[in-house]
């Protein structure tokens, strides 16, 4: 028969997660990842960026970088979270790395999930290829006027159950160009302190963050793991995610 568990050590285990997610998606995305963590009787939190997913009558010309560091920060302070795992998933990584620089005291560990890594002053498209870089504006200024991209298909992201994939595609919605544009202003070195790990999904490696994943691997205090799914992992790989983030939420911060 197993032991009794008291309340208090029942509350112990109770984790907050903050789930970020990247370009074209939303909050939908971490719902395989959500309920996973919410049946294990953790906290979680999925939100999604203004002009994205529910939210994307919102976009406009004012939204960028700065717009979705807000939205995140926002979450953690409105509902007074405290000692919270933030995960950026994809581009959601600059948005974390933003969050930690102004909120680092409500923080217990950050979680790069297949992340962009941009220092001050860097923006987005300084990790891709400039002809990538030109393409992109230019299609941007087809599609709508500079406004927004066009979303990728769902396969561009490593999806290829064709349920996800039609799921995927009819969730995603055109993505705000200035936060591409923008430049990430820190006023602290990226983590600010905090604990840090870097999750690659290796199967395949996405090259957008190939410059992240040297980044964070090149770093003696940053800890790194793979996830043996690709991109969109939290879609197509959800259990691993979730079996993860646990063991890194438990580790000592």
């Amino acid at each position: 028969m197993l032991p009794a568990v008291g309340e208090d050590e029942v509350l112990d285990r109770v984790r907050t997660f903050v789930l970020v997610h990247g370009a074209f998606h939303g909050g939908w995305c971490w719902r395989r990842v959500a309920d996973r963590l919410l049946s294990s009787g953790n906290r979680v939190y999925t939100p999604t960026q203004t002009g994205l997913g529910e939210r994307a009558h919102l976009l406009d010309t004012n939204v960028g970088l700065d717009t979705f560091v807000e939205d995140v920060v926002g979450v953690i302070e409105a509902e007074e979270l405290e000692d919270v795992i933030l995960v950026g998933h994809s581009f959601g990584g600059i948005c974390i790395t933003g969050a930690a620089d102004r909120v680092p005291e409500r923080l217990r560990r950050l979680v790069y999930l297949d992340a962009f890594i941009v220092e001050d002053g860097g923006t987005a498209f300084d990790l891709l290829p400039t002809d990538v870089v030109a393409e992109r504006v230019r299609e941007a200024e087809e599609y709508s006027g500079g406004l927004a991209m066009r979303p990728f298909p769902a396969s561009a992201f490593g999806i290829s159950e064709p349920e996800d994939v039609a799921w995927v595609n009819r969730r995603l919605t055109p993505h705000p160009l200035k936060t591409y544009t923008d430049r990430l202003v820190l006023n602290n070195p990226i983590g600010n302190g905090r604990p840090c790990t870097y999750l690659t999904c290796t199967e395949p490696l996405y090259p957008p963050t190939e410059s992240s994943r040297r980044w964070a691997a090149a770093r003696d205090d940053w800890e790194v793991r793979e996830i043996p799914s690709g991109h969109d992992a939290m879609i197509i790989s959800p259990e691993k995610v979730v079996e993860t983030l646990l063991e890194i939420a438990d580790e000592p911060a």
